[in-house]
């Protein structure tokens, strides 16, 4: 009952995008409340918006579809707050405003789900789109290409591509030539494209003829045309087949005559590529890292770099401003202002980390803006498995607009474009990060932490943190997050979705003091005690795991294709599993089957006592068992 919006005085290149948006919020439109009109104004320059409320009408003019439906999103979320119709204008201070979702580390989104988070993105105003494909694209001819992983089809990328355009949204390939292949590269069939078992083989031509219908395969499917190629921590380049093959040669003249020749296929398509900038600077640092000052990296190399390569320093780690401003001009010096990929941490967790998130893009915006810098777009990565759902990045993602249009963010205008876009209030979805974000951890505001992912994971027998968080609040911390979580679940439909980290938090509470209480009644043999913890905690936590488990996979269904679900259901399979061969052993002690625990007998050391943070940044593979299976 806010507002209604007549269809008939929109342009008729803005109605596809109205009619999807309207849908989406059903009840934000009617007949009854004020009237928006929408003109495009030749004279504003690219992206400018402005609006004008008067009595029972609002009218947008911009220049450009984005700018039309960030304004929407605008006008939206302060109808929703209560504050009536608003006048404003903005512009912003890039090109690009992009972000790009990582559909290749499990989770591959489906397009019901891509397409409602490009009507978000456009509310927030952003206008590009890339979806990370290492091998999750249907290369024709290659069978093996995403095999079994549920790459998108060449119908489904057009289509798309078609709703990104329609909300004024460019989207673009965003692929790999030369490292980050280990997943196609495991079959047989694939093995003569190999240099090591990640990177493929730079110099032999059938690899090339494999990048060329790889990017004509990509590149078809978009109206854009731009393409990312990638070329990122391509590790050991030179140093397996191609050795044998070419004999040794420097690193840089295999990277430069690599990029040389992918950018002629990209060339004779009529593509503009654009690659990741961290090999050069690795292979230019002594201790082969990316954010070396020290790096060097000579003339004639530089030199041979292609121009008309687009470079994209991605940094994600760093919340100095200077930092960022200085290695924007470490870029300038290798030829040209590079692209700016910062970053939304939704990888190695288990939901997204968005008070670090906000500092470091923070800090990367202020840089791009002192420096120039026109073309900037958020990554959202799903290292380890994809745990974390994307939707949780959101907040993050909103923040991430507002610096493209002011200088900084006003957190109450921040509040209510997010509730435009998204239908999140803001306060509830930032208290989800308190899940790794609480400052009961030593350095929980200076870091990236991914707490929750450590808690949850270790072995409910064998938990290796237990020692680092054993005079910690844990239990009665994370009960009071579920609890918060829980109601905050029930603000309206979107927040259906914070039920996933309140459970998170409702296990963590249930099971990390759970064996130092059974280990203080083992060793004074009250089995009495242990029964009752058996019977009680131990039951709560073994069925709330399984309501999770359950809970996540019908998200998991709606979010993603189906494939790369079974890596996460084994490992919820292995946590049930353990938690019911405890069950298992301590009824077998306190029925007086076996005379002793070991399990329970072996103390729990500190394994990491200098840690900089509270606990370790551990991926789930190490926390599930003190074993290293190799």
């Amino acid at each position: 009952s806010i507002m209604k919006l007549s269809i008939e005085n929109a342009p008729d290149e803005l109605r596809g995008g109205l009619k999807e948006i309207m849908a989406d919020f059903p009840d934000r439109f009617n007949n009854e409340g004020d009237t928006i009109k929408f003109m495009t104004d030749p004279s504003f320059s690219k992206g400018k918006l402005q609006v004008e409320s008067k009595k029972g009408a609002s009218v947008i003019a911009c220049n450009g579809k984005n700018a039309a439906f960030r304004a929407l999103g605008r006008l939206m979320g302060a109808l929703l707050q209560g504050k009536g119709r608003t006048s404003f204008s903005e512009t912003p201070a890039f090109d690009m405003v992009g972000i790009m979702l990582d559909c290749s580390r499990n989770a591959v989104m489906n397009v019901t789900a891509v397409k409602n988070y490009l009507r978000r993105c456009a509310l927030m105003g952003i206008n590009t789109v890339m979806l990370y494909t290492e091998d999750t694209y249907e290369v024709p001819g290659e069978p093996f290409f995403g095999y079994l992983r549920g790459p998108y089809t060449q119908a489904e990328l057009k289509e798309l591509d078609d709703y990104a355009d329609m909300l004024g949204i460019e989207m673009f390939p965003c692929i790999q030539t030369l490292g980050h292949m280990e997943q196609f590269l495991q079959w047989d069939s694939s093995s003569k494209y190999r240099d090591t078992n990640a990177v493929i083989c730079a110099g032999d031509e059938e690899v090339y003829s494999l990048i060329e219908r790889c990017i004509v395969a990509s590149s078809s499917c978009f109206r854009s045309r731009r393409i990312h190629i990638g070329m990122d921590e391509a590790h050991g380049l030179g140093s397996g087949e191609y050795r044998k093959k070419f004999g040794e040669k420097p690193p840089f003249e295999i990277m430069n005559s690599h990029l040389a020749r992918v950018n002629e296929i990209c060339k004779k398509q009529g593509l503009a590529p654009m690659i990741w900038s961290d090999m050069y600077f690795r292979l230019g640092s002594e201790k082969h890292e990316y954010y070396d000052e020290k790096w060097h990296i000579s003339d004639d190399v530089i030199a041979n770099i292609p121009k008309d390569v687009q470079l994209v320093y991605w940094d994600y780690y760093h919340v100095s401003e200077e930092h960022y401003r200085k290695f924007i001009n470490f870029h300038r010096r290798l030829g040209s202002t590079p692209v700016m990929g910062g970053g939304i941490w939704t990888w190695g967790r288990l939901w997204c980390g968005l008070p670090y998130s906000i500092r470091a893009t923070n800090a990367c915006m202020g840089a791009c803006r002192k420096e120039g810098v026109r073309e900037v777009f958020m990554t959202m990565w799903g290292d380890d498995g994809a745990e974390c759902n994307y939707l949780s990045a959101l907040p993050g993602l909103q923040h991430f607009a507002e610096l493209a249009y002011a200088d900084e963010v006003a957190p109450d205008l921040r509040a209510a474009n997010l509730l435009g876009s998204c239908d999140f209030e803001f306060d509830s979805w930032m208290r989800s990060s308190e899940l790794d974000t609480n400052s009961m951890f030593k350095d929980y505001d200076g870091s990236p932490s991914s707490a929750s992912k450590s808690l949850f994971w270790q072995d409910p027998l064998l938990p290796l943190v237990d020692a680092n968080v054993a005079d910690l609040p844990i239990r009665e911390t994370y009960s009071e997050l579920a609890n918060n979580l829980f109601h905050a679940s029930e603000y309206n439909d979107a927040s259906e979705s914070l039920q996933h980290p309140a459970l998170i938090a409702q296990v963590i509470s249930l099971k990390t003091d759970l064996r130092r209480k059974l280990v203080k009644a083992y060793k004074v043999g009250d089995k009495e005690l242990v029964k009752q913890i058996a019977g009680t905690q131990l039951k709560e936590l073994t069925a709330t795991v399984k309501k999770l488990w359950r809970e996540h996979r019908e998200t998991w269904m709606k979010m993603n294709k189906p494939f790369g679900w079974e890596v996460l259901e084994a490992r919820y399979g292995g946590l049930m599993a353990r938690l019911d061969t405890l069950a298992y052993r301590l009824d077998e002690w306190y029925n007086d089957k076996v005379e002793k625990l070991e399990e329970l007998d072996v103390e729990i050391l500190n394994a990491w006592p200098h840690a900089t943070t509270t606990l370790p940044g551990l991926g789930h593979a190490h926390l599930k068992t003190p074993s290293v299976i190799k």
